[in-house]
């Protein structure tokens, strides 16, 4: 009896410290919800509170973490315990770091948004990779929040697209800013943004590759990143 007991109070602190992520990971959604629509609109209302967001995250981060340690220092956690709460202080540093992106997001979407010409610049592929992006990580939060190693494992095959619709702006971009050097300065504030919705997409990935660690124990890390390497060169 005292063994159930033990191992019910093991499990309900487990099951607190992967609500608490997945509290986080709705916050992280909505602030970059907002940062993509601003950067859409120019509504830079959206924008208020990012940074007091971008707060937040980092002492839920923080929380998360000494949780992490609180729960191994009192129960000694194996196998597949031990890997799930190893993945949840991984996912919440991504998370953290998704939250800086919205803020160097916001950042420059503030300066666009005082551009005269930047409605006049084709932004579709940072639209379309910024849905991507937010798409991918509210699919890494769902397969964390079920343990879906096959789901998780699909989303690190998608990373490829954010990647080339990235490329694709950097090139059109390049023209661009040749063809008329005036667009250099709201080019570059483009860059960054478009930069930052990629590591999105990647800090996404991470989450993805941490649920099928916590799952299956096997680090894909480095796996498919050989594979994608393999497919780029024909070899």
């Amino acid at each position: 009896m005292p063994d159930k007991h033990l191992s019910s109070r093991f499990d309900t602190e487990l099951n607190l410290v992967s609500t608490r992520l997945l509290e986080m990971g709705g916050l992280v959604e909505s602030q970059i919800a907002r940062v993509l629509e601003s950067l859409k609109t120019f509504d830079l209302a959206l924008l208020e509170h990012v940074g007091e967001t971008e707060r937040q995250l980092n002492l839920m981060e923080i929380e998360i973490d000494d949780e992490v340690v609180n729960v191994i220092a009192r129960r000694q956690p194996t196998a597949s315990d031990l890997r799930l709460l190893m993945a949840t202080s991984k996912c919440a540093a991504n998370l953290e770091r998704v939250g800086d992106e919205a803020r160097k997001i916001a950042k420059r979407t503030r300066r666009v948004a005082m551009d005269a010409s930047a409605w006049n610049l084709n932004i579709a592929e940072i639209k379309t990779s910024g849905e991507m992006a937010s798409h991918m990580l509210r699919r890494a939060l769902d397969a964390f929040a079920r343990m879906d190693a096959i789901a998780a494992a699909q989303i690190v095959h998608d990373d490829e697209a954010i990647d080339s619709e990235f490329r694709a702006f950097v090139v059109k971009l390049v023209t661009s800013m040749k063809e008329d050097p005036r667009t250099i300065q709201i080019g570059l504030d483009y860059l960054f943004i478009a930069k930052s919705i990629e590591r999105i997409g990647d800090h996404a990935t991470n989450i993805a590759e941490s649920v099928v660690y916590a799952v299956r124990g096997t680090d894909i890390r480095h796996e498919h990143r050989k594979q994608r390497g393999r497919e780029t060169s024909g070899n």
